[in-house]
């Protein structure tokens, strides 16, 4: 059975719905502060003071990414007086697409690192 071209025109679109969200998801992923938050989200739950004083990182860096992430859907929180318990959500998938990234880290060696667009030289070059 053969697709209309009415058909292949919807599984296109959707397809590229699938690679637009994937990489969104990617970018909520794609700052070292965030890495290191949901690293530590990963440790469990941590107030927003916590998290600078454990990554030396300014408040309100610190709850800028949470922010991020929060409307990610990765982290949620919890009112425990006048703070919030920050908690990662999907810890067991999270955890296991940051262990895949790393096998691939691991088997591209300093590919990564090197590339000219997205390498550790563009980043420093797109912080200036």
């Amino acid at each position: 059975m053969t697709m209309t071209a009415m058909e292949t025109v919807r599984l296109d679109v959707v397809e590229a719905a699938g690679m637009t969200a994937a990489a969104c998801l990617f970018h909520g992923f794609s700052d070292p502060s965030r890495l290191s938050i949901v690293r530590h989200l990963a440790l469990g739950e941590h107030r927003v003071i916590d998290l600078t004083a454990h990554l030396g990182l300014a408040q309100s860096t610190v709850s800028q990414h949470l922010a991020c992430l929060r409307d990610c859907g990765l982290v949620s929180s919890r009112p425990v007086g006048r703070a919030s318990m920050w908690s990662l959500n999907h810890i067991d998938t999270v955890m296991d697409l940051l262990a895949s990234a790393e096998k691939l880290l691991g088997l591209t060696g300093d590919a990564v690192a090197l590339c000219p667009r997205y390498g550790v030289d563009a980043l420093h070059e797109e912080a200036r």
